[in-house]
């Protein structure tokens, strides 16, 4: 069952937020205006938290992750094909966008910093943060409680 979060809910305002900022500083560095920030989608599960980057054309050996004080930074570089030196070189269009990226993202407080895991397939980040124990949903039981039968109903 897929569950989505109002717009409201916190942490849509900060990935909306980091995303913003992101996009405003990094336009603010690069000469041409024209920027490259991934898009990322941040999912919760029972157990872990899931985070989705799109980086295609990205090599999976120039992108960096770590994890400190319960921020989850993916770096990384985006190179560019047009980009040579070559003179017989003509450029037709260039719309893809190349350089380096950062995107940030808090994590609730009870993560396991020590397990998280990274996957990259076809242009696909994956990162599996695990919750710490303290976290996870349990059922406790309660001693001394009789399990319960049910009772028939007698028809009126």
């Amino acid at each position: 069952m897929v569950t989505t979060r109002s717009f409201g809910s916190t942490l849509d305002r900060m990935l909306t937020l980091n995303r913003a900022l992101d996009h405003a500083f990094n336009s603010a560095w690069s000469g041409d205006g024209r920027v490259w920030v991934p898009a990322i989608d941040v999912v919760e599960k029972k157990d872990a938290y899931l985070l989705y980057a799109e980086l295609p054309g990205v090599d999976a050996s120039k992108v960096d992750i770590s994890f400190e004080q319960n921020v989850l930074t993916i770096r990384g570089d985006k190179q560019t094909l047009t980009g040579t030196t070559d003179d017989e070189l003509r450029v037709y269009a260039a719309e893809r966008v190349a350089g380096s990226f950062e995107r940030a993202v808090r994590l609730p407080e009870f993560v396991d910093g020590e397990r998280i895991s990274a996957e990259f397939n076809n242009g696909l980040l994956t990162v599996t943060v695990p919750k710490a124990k303290a976290a996870q949903h349990r059922k406790i039981a309660i001693n001394g409680a009789e399990p319960r039968t049910e009772v028939p109903q007698t028809a009126n």
